[in-house]
Order: structure tokens, then sequence, then C-alpha cells
């Protein structure tokens, strides 16, 4: 039954659209109706499965080299003495510039193909994985710790055999909360300077005044981010099976 609550409320939300267009009257320029959305899906599908690919792949790449990347600088700030001073301010300087600002750079330096906006999504994806991960990495049970220096285990030992599991539930969150926002990157990017992808799509169908596809390419868009989400959740759930909201029974 869980695994239809989803269609559920897609479906209600479908509804209540519906019923706001037809209530209130509101122009097709300004808010088409789910049928024109979907009529317009249908008949652009080709070309809105193109655009999809390529912001798929920028999805994808940006959160697996953000990850990789955040992972790695929260092991050396966990393991390195005095990285953390070094470190922080400039994960907390790369969190407080606007996205939107740094995008026109980085297209700029990297072009307008798929490199700038893998970056882009790299930069969101980041902080939430490092703060994530490190923090799981810090709040490590201090009696695992105390006990396995009783034993002598190795500072080496004690982060890849205690803290580092230890820290996998909080690694998972993390990775939950980058999943969510890696479309961001990449669309904006896509907005910025682009030829190809979802963003640019819907940029393009704004100018020419065509909501309906600008819609149709927001909802697979909507509905790539949460395939994403959903799928992250599940292989996190078996790879990760003790942390606390995990079923008991997979």
């Amino acid at each position: 039954m869980s695994s239809l609550r989803p269609l559920v409320v897609g479906f209600g939300l479908l509804v209540l659209w519906d019923l706001l267009v037809r209530l209130t009257g509101v122009p097709p320029f300004i808010l088409p109706s789910p049928v024109a959305v979907g009529a317009a899906l249908a008949s652009r599908f080709e070309l809105i499965l193109g655009h999809a690919a390529v912001t798929a792949a920028e999805i994808l790449l940006g959160l697996l080299i953000g990850s990789l990347l955040g992972i790695a600088t929260a092991i050396v700030i966990a393991a390195v003495r005095g990285a953390r001073a070094w470190m922080l301010p400039v994960l907390v300087v790369s969190q407080a510039l606007p996205v939107f600002a740094l995008a026109p750079l980085l297209v700029l330096w990297l072009g307008y193909g798929m490199a700038s906006k893998v970056a882009m999504a790299v930069l969101i994806i980041f902080f939430p994985v490092t703060a994530a991960f490190h923090d799981g990495l810090r709040r490590t049970e201090p009696g695992w710790l105390e006990l396995a220096r009783t034993m002598d285990a190795t500072p080496a030992a004690i982060l890849w055999r205690i803290r580092v599991p230890a820290a996998l539930p909080a690694l998972a969150s993390g990775l939950r909360v980058a999943a969510a926002v890696a479309p961001i990157g990449a669309v904006v990017g896509e907005w910025v300077g682009s030829s190809r992808g979802l963003g640019y799509l819907m940029l393009q169908a704004n100018a020419r005044m065509q909501v309906d596809l600008m819609f149709a390419a927001l909802a697979v868009l909507a509905a790539m981010a949460l395939l994403l989400w959903f799928a992250l959740d599940r292989a996190l759930r078996r790879v990760v099976p003790w942390q606390p909201d995990a079923p008991a029974h997979p």
C-alpha cells in the first residue's frame, strides 16, 4: 500500500489542478490544464526525451562527483588534525555565494557544454554530503572509541573500522538531500547558457509562449527527480540496513 501513496498523491494534485483551472477560468497561457500538458507531452515526446537524457546525464554525473568529493573531504577533515580549521571556511563560502552568481562564471570558464552544468550540480551537492558525513564522523559513540584505544587500535583502524561505519547513516541522509537538490544545479546551468537539456527547453518554450510544453518539460524533470530520490533511498536502505529509519525486514 505504501508504494501506491505517491501515485495517489500525484493523482490528487492533478485533480486539484484541473479543478483550479476549470473554476477560475485562468487563461491557458498562464496555467494550462493537465489535459493540455499531457497532450503536449505526447505530441512532443521525442523532443522532450532527448533533452531529458542530457539533463539526466548532467544530474547523475554531478551527483556522483559531488558525493565522492564530499565523502573524501569529510574523511580528510576527520582524519587530519587542523584540517577542519582550514577547510570549513572554504565550505561555508562555497554555499554563501548564490548559485545564480556562479553559473555565468562556470559557463564562461567551462563552456556551454555539459561540463559547466555538472560543475553547478557538484557545487550544490558537495556541501550537504560533506556536512552530513562529517557530522556523523564526529558523533561516533565515545565508548566505542575508548574501547578501541584500550585495545591499541591505530588511528587509521579506528577511522575505517569504527567511525566510518558508524557515520554511514548520516552519510545516507546527506546523499538523500543531494539527490533532491541535484537537478537544481543542472537546470540553473542550462538556463544561463546551453543548447540542450530540459532547462534550455523550458526557457525556449517560455519565450515562445508554449506554456503547455514548458509544463510538460517541468513534469518530466519532477518525475526524474522523484525517480532518482526513491531509487537512491531504496539502495541506501539495503546498503545501510542499520540506519534508524530502515525497516526491520526488506
